[in-house]
């Protein structure tokens, strides 16, 4: 999310005028995003603009606060293609918890929504919309079609984080359609042009390296924060990726292989200015471990590791034993 969009959206509110809103700051919006969903188009965004007022500036203001102080929070949006059946009551025994009503109005609404289940919105929402809205800290909501008439969008107030796939293997091209898919934002390093393509990795950022090698990795640079999948086909340059990865503090690195084939790369990052330490802290063999041999098998062991690895960054630790302890797993 753009800081300065949200300025330019309170500003114009005070205003009084109406807001510019495109699907590139709230990519929630665009046809891809929505593709398939034959309820909503993109042009609901323009709906959604032409029904704020200067209530909803303190909402804006909020988010506008989440992102100054590195919060874990979403702008939010309920969107409404039938307004007759998101106030109908269509409740079973199932669901019947959240209330004896269905929303509280027909209308669109933005809103402001964090990890602490904080909501800020210009208007009364009811039982069944604030179980919704809070759904959206699971990135997007984990129930937006959960019930008739309506349904929730959201836009994250963080980055996402960046996946480094070291080597444009099998293995790595279906990890980077999966990461991408759960939200990473992929970057995948190769020298050769036959492996990385725009066809194995189309949603990915794809950096070519020159010289038929790997040398050319030092210099490039990632952020602390920052994941490091080394996979480089036929583990030839793994001791490269290993030290790159430790060397910037990735905060995440993970290798695939055998032990025996670790053994070896062990000696060679030694070799090359890397710690024990260091070695240490890379996770051999990377993945969770469930049986998994094929490249799209693998993929999934190692997308599962890296999601598993952003719940324990991103949350506090209050959020986190509340969900270890819903998952049995105290």
């Amino acid at each position: 999310m753009n800081r300065e969009t949200l300025e330019t959206i309170v500003d114009d509110l005070r205003a009084g005028r109406t807001p510019k809103m495109t699907t590139e700051d709230f990519p929630c919006f665009s046809a891809e995003a929505l593709a398939g969903n034959e309820h909503v188009d993109p042009s609901y965004l323009q709906v959604v603009v032409e029904s704020l007022t200067a209530a909803d500036i303190p909402t804006f203001e909020r988010a506008l606060r989440a992102m100054d102080e590195g919060d874990l929070a979403w702008v939010g949006f309920k969107v409404v293609y039938d307004a007759a059946e998101a106030q109908r009551n269509t409740d079973n025994e199932v669901t019947k918890k959240y209330g004896d009503i269905g929303s509280a109005d027909g209308e669109p609404l933005v809103f402001f929504c964090n990890d602490a289940k904080e909501i800020v919105a210009s208007r009364v929402y009811s039982d069944r919309d604030k179980f919704q809205m809070k759904d959206v800290t699971r990135g997007p909501s984990m129930h937006n079609e959960q019930f008739e008439g309506l349904t929730w969008l959201s836009v994250p107030l963080f980055d996402a984080v960046r996946v480094w796939l070291l080597g444009a293997s099998d293995a790595a091209s279906e990890v980077s359609a999966l990461a991408a898919h759960v939200g990473f934002k992929v970057t995948v390093v190769d020298y050769d042009p036959a492996y990385l393509n725009e066809k194995r990795f189309p949603d990915a950022h794809r950096i070519l390296l020159e010289g038929g090698c790997f040398d050319g990795l030092f210099d490039l640079a990632c952020d602390p924060a920052d994941y490091v999948c080394v996979l480089t086909r036929g583990h030839m340059f793994d001791p490269e990726g290993c030290v790159w990865g430790t060397r910037h503090c990735a905060h995440y690195v993970g290798m695939m292989g055998c032990k025996g084939k670790n053994d070896t790369v062990h000696d060679l990052v030694l070799a090359k200015g890397g710690s024990e330490a260091d070695w240490e802290r890379i996770k051999r063999p990377i993945g969770l471990k469930f049986g998994a041999k094929t490249p799209a098998e693998l993929a999934i062991a190692i997308v599962a590791e890296l999601v598993d690895v952003r719940y324990r960054q991103r949350y506090s630790d209050e959020a986190r034993a509340k969900h270890e302890s819903s998952l049995g797993r105290e």
